[in-house]
């Protein structure tokens, strides 16, 4: 029988399409299924010219690598768990990715402060923290406002367990969209600028 962490994950489309990714194994990451992974890219894509994806507690690095496979150019993974960091790399390396990657061993705060204080903008911010903190949520994107990572007309897209009701505003950040599936919910914010 699978273990929980032995769930086989795909790139769905783009030029990495059909590439198995591998999972972190054991209980500390809850992988994105393929299903809210196709459904989630084909409601703010599918595909994308170009720009840059913020991969924030990355897991295995499946969000951000479907992201630079439908076209962004350059993707950031932050996460702190040392066996998530090692499949994060080994999937890279499976995606051929590692020119358009960056890893960053680091909490989610501390990441965003740092690449606030390098000046990079985003256009696409995924967010998928352990449902037991996904409540500092709001914080998080408060930090991102405080450091300008979303670049005009950028998306920020969290997912957390349905029973999580966020704000319909958070900031400048406005949620346009939200999308429950089973025990899985996605908000999606924009600034109130370009929605």
């Amino acid at each position: 029988m699978k273990k929980f962490g032995d769930s086989i994950m795909r790139v769905i489309s783009g030029v990495c399409k059909g590439r198995p990714l591998k999972a972190v194994q054991g209980m500390t990451t809850r992988p994105t299924t393929d299903k809210v992974k196709e459904s989630l890219f084909n409601i703010i894509g599918p595909f994308f010219d170009g720009g840059n994806v913020l991969d924030l507690f990355s897991g295995s690095g499946s969000l951000g690598l479907e992201a630079l496979s439908r076209g962004m150019e350059k993707g950031i993974f932050v996460e702190k768990d040392p066996k998530a960091l090692q499949v994060i790399k080994a999937n890279i390396q499976a995606c051929r990715m590692e020119e358009e990657s960056e890893v960053l061993r680091s909490d989610a705060l501390r990441s965003i402060k740092m690449l606030g204080g390098r000046g990079v903008r985003f256009d696409l911010i995924m967010m998928d923290p352990p449902y037991k903190i996904a409540n500092a949520i709001p914080s998080i994107l408060s930090e991102i406002e405080e450091n300008q990572l979303l670049a005009e007309d950028g998306l920020i897209i969290c997912e957390h367990g349905k029973e999580l009701e966020l704000p319909e505003q958070i900031g400048p950040f406005v949620k346009y969209r939200y999308e429950k599936y089973g025990i899985t919910a996605i908000s999606f914010f924009r600034s109130q600028d370009d929605a």
